[in-house]
């Protein structure tokens, strides 16, 4: 009996000298990627997350995403052939996932 109630002692101390665990450490950017004279949604641009090298396509619905990031500041990039490349500067806050809207514009050839 004399143990147990020890174990269970040292258990609670144990337990309360440990510092919480927080979940809220990373965060996210998703967005879509619209011309910027029509509206119409881009389909097919590159999107380049910096720093960390991350990067993907829009889909059909001009929709992209970067789930599961550090916190701090981020710079968006869009590229697509026949437009002029755009960029913003985001910094999420932790727990948040952030929506941004990227415009683009057609180069006139």
């Amino acid at each position: 009996m004399k143990r147990t109630l020890l174990f269970i002692i040292a258990l609670i101390a144990l337990a309360t000298s440990c510092e919480p665990v927080t979940y809220d450490t990373f965060c996210g950017i998703t967005g879509t990627v619209v011309d910027v004279d029509s509206g119409e949604l881009i389909q097919g641009a590159l999107v380049i997350l910096s720093p960390g090298g991350y990067n993907t396509y829009t889909g059909s619905d001009g929709y992209f995403e970067f789930l599961d990031l550090d916190v701090h500041q981020y710079s968006v990039e869009v590229s697509k052939t026949g437009y002029y490349a755009n960029r913003k500067y985001i910094t999420p806050d932790a727990g948040r996932v952030v929506n941004v809207k990227l415009t683009m514009q057609k180069k006139n050839e």
